[in-house]
């Protein structure tokens, strides 16, 4: 099976892109400064109601822990700072974007992602990496598969049918029908609107962090926690994980299959965040 679409072609495709917000872009430009503004930032999260509803469901999960409630855009700034709300935001902004896409159950697509987030952050505190930007790209990690349903849904339900999106296999099989993977959609979307470049690095590199000229942390942070979360997902036991736990990778970061077990979350289902991506 094989298409004639490029990446580029699919970038390109009408609709295949969510449209972002004027509030939206004006608050990645923002945050993309050396030196944002935690007050501007305040401001134009409390301008958009779905935005901020989503912020703040994700600033009251167990993630972040605060020990009191946070009820406005100014006190998720500071109480958590601007390096937590800046993930929480970019996050919440992508997220929401996509409200129906074919072929996906959004509701398992985001428990993944999360589960996916939590633990790149636990991991990245493990390799004293930073905590909130393995945060972000482990919950964005996967929107190219997003992309690729919403822009080419017939070729890749075609695929769904072959290897579900969430099977460990499932990027193998995208380089051999389409020539590229869910990664280097994400990252491409990712860059047209500007993202940090390490963001956009971690999600081109993270179904190979370590081949070739790349040597990504972040990537490698990803493709371990997005390898257990998807065991999780497809209730792999033990002697499924050890087959297929990625050695190389792990032992380019210097953890073993016990070191990633160890960062599970305390609590898989996640509903309380999962309200920030499939609630009202």
């Amino acid at each position: 099976m094989s298409t004639t679409l490029t990446l580029d072609a699919l970038l390109n495709r009408p609709n295949a892109l969510p449209a972002m917000s004027g509030t939206v872009t004006e608050l990645l430009t923002e945050m993309n400064k050396d030196d944002p503004s935690p007050k501007r930032v305040a401001e134009l999260v409390g301008r958009d109601p779905a935005l901020l509803t989503r912020v703040l469901r994700l600033s009251n999960s167990s993630f972040f822990r605060s020990s009191r409630q946070i009820g406005t855009a100014e006190e998720a700034v500071n109480l958590l700072g601007m390096t937590h709300v800046r993930s929480l935001v970019m996050a919440a902004a992508l997220g929401g974007s996509f409200k129906a896409v074919p072929g996906v159950n959004l509701q398992q697509f985001w428990r993944y992602s999360l589960r996916v987030a939590e633990i790149s952050r636990s991991l990245a505190g493990l390799l004293r990496h930073a905590e909130a930007s393995a945060y972000t790209a482990g919950l964005i990690h996967a929107l190219g598969d997003l992309v690729m349903h919403t822009g080419m849904p017939d070729e890749v339900q075609r695929l769904d049918m072959i290897v579900p999106p969430l099977d460990l296999r499932r990027s193998v099989f995208e380089y051999q029908t389409f020539g590229f993977s869910f990664a280097e959609v994400g990252a491409g979307m990712l860059e047209r609107w500007q993202f940090p470049a390490p963001i956009v690095s971690a999600l081109a590199h993270q179904n190979a962090p370590f081949e070739g000229d790349a040597y990504d942390k972040l990537a490698g942070v990803l493709h371990l926690a997005s390898w257990r979360a998807r065991a999780e997902e497809i209730q792999l036991d033990r002697a499924g994980m050890v087959a297929t736990f990625p050695d190389m990778v792990g032992l380019a970061l210097g953890v073993d299959l016990d070191s990633v077990l160890g960062k599970d979350p305390q609590e898989w289902s996640f509903s309380q965040a999962l309200q920030a991506f499939i609630g009202d």
